[in-house]
């Protein structure tokens, strides 16, 4: 084997070695494990043998002094896979996982990734939050926290929408942690995230297919069987494909209460997006219109500024502009 990896010494606010949070670091991660325990890192990158990039809040910058083969970086990616419970392999080259800490790791294989295997690495640092943490980080203040406060009471059907890395796992985290502890919250993702402080918390995870291409459970699947689950609270972690429709019923059905995540760069892109999605559910735009008109009952637009700091940007309701699907801007706090 070539040479193993080196790092440049890294120093600054890193956690305890034993914090239980992250456990399994030292051993799942080995050369990486410095950068997953320091604080300030939320996103680890590695693209094949040309580079290490983590993000402090700042955006991606290179780590001077990084070097490994391929055959490392492989090795290393199949075993935060397996870590994760899933395989990763030439029949399987691009594979998404969560680990017991709350890391997520995705990994694609040479030579679907055409500079070598490359390694995505979220760091989760807000471990369990509730809206008074959030508040703390300056994500919203303390009228939009008493708002957010109301929309749980009150079980408002709520979509959370922004880029990647803006929080939106992470908010509808905090939310859930809000819910009375007499109800029952059934999420449902493709990989799970959401650690809500709850004490009746299910939480249903998409399944790959095996080697033998069987086996696959999908999020339209679980969205289903978590209908016979009496569900108070029926949350998807975030919604990409033909799940939009089995999400849309549900919520239009007396699931009250219920609320997922959507990726948009902006809350004006949002109707597309969704119209998108019930593309690939086999709605038309009408049908999807009227649909997720009666769904839902805010959207919350989230962005993260310069400063890294994650905030609510926007706030709007879905509209019908003669048949098709729009947004209105609200500022409701």
């Amino acid at each position: 084997m070539s040479e193993p990896f080196v790092f440049r010494p890294r120093h600054g606010d890193a956690p305890e070695v034993g914090d239980p949070a992250f456990a399994d670091v030292d051993v799942a991660f080995g050369a990486l494990a410095e950068h997953v325990r320091d604080r300030m890192v939320t996103d680890i990158f590695v693209n094949g043998a040309d580079g290490l990039f983590v993000d402090r809040g700042d955006g991606a910058e290179r780590i001077a002094g990084w070097r490994a083969s391929e055959r490392e970086v492989r090795d290393l990616a199949v075993a935060l896979v397996a870590a994760g419970g899933r395989h990763l392999d030439d029949q399987s080259p691009c594979v998404d996982v969560r680990l017991d800490s709350g890391i997520r790791v995705h990994a694609v294989l040479a030579p679907v990734s055409v500079t070598g295997t490359a390694l995505s690495v979220r760091v989760p640092r807000v471990l369990g939050a509730d809206l008074a943490a959030l508040a703390a980080t300056g994500t919203f203040d303390e009228a939009q926290q008493a708002w957010l406060e109301r929309l749980v009471r009150e079980r408002a059907n709520v979509l959370i929408t922004g880029g990647t890395g803006t929080g939106k796992t992470t908010l509808l985290s905090a939310l859930l942690s809000e819910v009375g502890d007499h109800e029952r919250i059934v999420t449902i993702e493709d990989v799970a995230e959401l650690r809500p402080r709850h004490p009746h918390h299910v939480s249903l995870e998409a399944r790959q297919a095996n080697l033998e291409g069987a086996g696959s459970i999908t999020l339209a699947m679980l969205v289903r069987e978590s209908l016979r689950m009496r569900p108070d609270r029926l949350v998807v972690g975030e919604c990409r494909g033909e799940e939009v429709r089995e999400l849309l019923t549900a919520l239009n059905t007396g699931h009250d209460g219920g609320a997922g995540t959507l990726h948009a760069s902006g809350i004006a892109d949002v109707p597309a997006r969704m119209e998108a999605l019930g593309a690939l559910a086999g709605m038309d735009a009408t049908a999807l219109a009227r649909q997720v008109v009666s769904a839902f009952t805010i959207v919350l637009h989230l962005e993260r500024g310069r400063d890294g700091r994650r905030r609510i940007a926007r706030a709007g309701r879905f509209v019908l502009a003669g048949d098709r699907l729009a947004m209105e801007e609200v500022l409701p706090w």
